[in-house]
């Protein structure tokens, strides 16, 4: 039941899936962000499913785009997609880390928030879009979703906070940080395995986007904040997968013209 708990308050924070109530202390989320890799697990599955429906149904690729923006949105709520509109419009502030601190509690959207969700979008759309839906690439980019939220759960267990409230200090706080950790590579090393052995070349591609985003992630945190908040790991999620689709996109056009 204790691990039963931990799952339900993983998929009740990180999806919109419906989940029996459970109490959120301490005991019972020790072990929460062991699960957060689920939810890229149910929308890895999805994607599969979104692929074979648009195949049976002879869907074109703007309509297969629009649709593959949409099911992790709809998979997690959008709670990744607020953490990157809060930090875009504290990035494009200028202002002092506390100043910065503070918009990323703003509960009020900024202009930056809007424009840098709209070109987001747009991006993935594009993207999305542009993808040769073989198995091999979909078994890629379906494990990425995996990937980057083992990634971020890692964060949240090993990088410090930047500040002492907020949901990433909550669960960091009641987390067993070395279950955690150690789920966390766990799915790491299964990802990549699934990655490399489904496209090598692609696989390679979406594992180098993911590490450099997570560098990125890491030295950007530090720097502008001091430290990740739960806004940051939502952040880094949504740019760890673009950009694992923008390499996955650019090696099939490479590939495509050297063949």
């Amino acid at each position: 039941m204790k691990w039963f708990r931990s799952l339900a308050i993983a998929f009740s924070m990180y999806s919109s899936i419906p989940m029996p109530r459970v109490d959120w202390n301490q005991e019972n989320m020790r072990y929460a962000l062991c699960f957060f890799p689920l939810v890229g697990v149910v929308t890895g599955g999805g994607l599969w499913l979104l692929s074979w429906g648009c195949s049976m149904l002879s869907v074109g690729h703007v309509l297969f785009a629009v649709l593959a923006v949409l099911l992790p949105i709809a998979v997690n709520g959008g709670i990744h997609l607020d953490g990157l509109c809060d930090t875009a419009d504290a990035l494009a502030s200028h202002q002092t880390r506390e100043r910065k601190l503070e918009i990323l509690k703003d509960s009020h959207t900024g202009a930056f928030a809007v424009i840098s969700c709209v070109v987001y979008l747009l991006l993935q759309f594009g993207l999305w879009s542009e993808v040769e839906r073989s198995w091999s690439t979909l078994g890629v980019l379906s494990a990425g979703f995996v990937l980057s939220r083992s990634l971020s759960a890692f964060s949240i267990a090993g990088f410090p906070c930047a500040k002492n409230s907020g949901l990433a200090a909550t669960f960091s706080d009641a987390a067993q940080k070395r279950a955690v950790r150690g789920t966390a590579v766990f799915f790491w090393v299964i990802c990549t395995a699934g990655m490399l052995w489904s496209s090598p070349v692609l696989g390679a591609g979406a594992l180098v986007a993911a590490g450099l985003s997570f560098l990125y992630y890491r030295v950007m945190s530090m720097r502008q904040f001091g430290g990740i908040t739960g806004d940051l790991a939502g952040y880094f999620l949504q740019v760890c997968e673009i950009s694992m689709l923008l390499a996955v996109v650019l090696l099939q056009k490479i590939q495509g013209v050297l063949l």
